[in-house]
């Protein structure tokens, strides 16, 4: 990093690359380091919420990699910040950057509830499980300023609709109670994220998410609470985290976690170049021996499209890794698994009428 360069604390990309999809490129968006050297929360770095209006709020998964027909997202672009999130490339969809604007121009849909709610009344509708979100956290800063994902909850919960829910803020603590009514009737998972066990680490990779302690802290409460809880252990980045596989699986087991799940890195489009630069600055002295790690677990590149392949990765790094995992459980996990979820309230509470009853 050059000297008039600080970094950008607070935020995660350090760099703005133009939209592929902009009839006009831009060319990287230069940041004036002379005016947030003392302050990464100057005006031009804050947050600023743009509002959608959506006609349609879920979405089918088609990917043979992720379990599950449907999925729903109240916001798109995440505050979080993690430098390595592949729903980074959906922003440029809307013609903001991958980089910065991702973090920092947020797309909120108001109407999500009353969107959810209609299709849960339309008579073709058959129970199935939801994942909310899947591309970026529900549970990110603005959610405190306009609760859409609380509203949510309460239509799945109207509507006896199961749903799961992952992130990696205790924000969600503030929903127990609209969770532990979903719990009652096995209508909610939740997975919490966990990244390491390195607060250091953390405050660079994800730097507005909760805290390592505040994400244990969090498995353990929803646990007492009776709301079935899984941890993803996920992303995996060689040389960053992966030696941190069975420290994680035991801290969140110890927390009462049902259950853990992994992904690899893998830093498809404009993802590549934002994380490389970020860790070019972060860890200059390390950067070439991560990425090389990367590669070696994709074939050879930082990028992998192909389906069955590309969450787990190739190669003796993978392998190694999906060693632990499978050691972690057997050590960790035996005898507990997540409940089935209950897919035969729906339609008794479809109708106002029968939900008189």
């Amino acid at each position: 990093m050059k000297e008039n360069e600080p970094f950008l604390r607070g935020r995660g990309a350090q760099i703005n690359p133009s939209s592929r999809y902009e009839k006009i490129v831009r060319g990287e968006q230069p940041v004036d380091w002379a005016l947030h050297e003392a302050d990464w929360e100057d005006t031009d770095l804050r947050t600023e919420y743009l509002e959608t209006h959506p006609k349609t709020i879920l979405n089918r998964v088609e990917s043979p990699d992720i379990p599950g027909e449907w999925s729903m997202n109240p916001y798109q672009g995440c505050e979080h910040g993690c430098v390595y999130c592949y729903a980074r490339n959906t922003h440029p969809y809307w013609g903001f950057s991958a980089g910065l604007d991702f973090e920092q121009k947020i797309l909120i849909k108001r109407n999500a509830a009353q969107l959810l709610e209609n299709e849960f009344q339309k008579k073709s509708w058959k129970s199935a499980p939801v994942m909310f979100a899947g591309n970026t956290d529900v549970y990110q800063p603005a959610e405190r300023q306009f609760g859409i994902t609380r509203a949510c909850l309460e239509v799945f919960w109207k509507y006896r609709n199961p749903v799961s829910v992952i992130t990696k803020n205790s924000l969600i603590l503030r929903d127990l109670d609209v969770l532990k009514q979903l719990a009652s009737e096995r209508l909610v998972h939740v997975a919490v994220s966990v990244t390491t066990l390195n607060e250091e680490l953390r405050q660079f990779l994800e730097p507005r998410t909760a805290t390592v302690a505040l994400r244990l802290k969090t498995i353990e409460t929803l646990t007492a609470n009776g709301i079935p809880t899984f941890a993803m252990l996920a992303p995996i980045i060689p040389g960053l985290n992966e030696h941190e596989i069975l420290g994680m699986a035991k801290a969140v087991a110890d927390r009462g976690a049902l259950g853990i799940g992994y992904t690899m890195v893998r830093l498809n489009g404009d993802i590549g170049p934002i994380f490389e630069d970020w860790l070019r600055k972060t860890m200059p002295d390390r950067a070439d021996k991560v990425l090389n790690k990367i590669r070696e677990a994709h074939g050879g590149n930082l990028h992998d499209h192909r389906p069955g392949v590309r969450m787990r990765g190739e190669g003796k790094i993978a392998e190694i890794i999906r060693d632990q995992f499978r050691l972690a459980r057997e050590k960790y996990f035996a005898g507990r698994k997540m409940p089935e979820y209950n897919l035969d309230l729906h339609d008794l509470h479809k109708s106002p009428q029968m939900r008189l009853f």
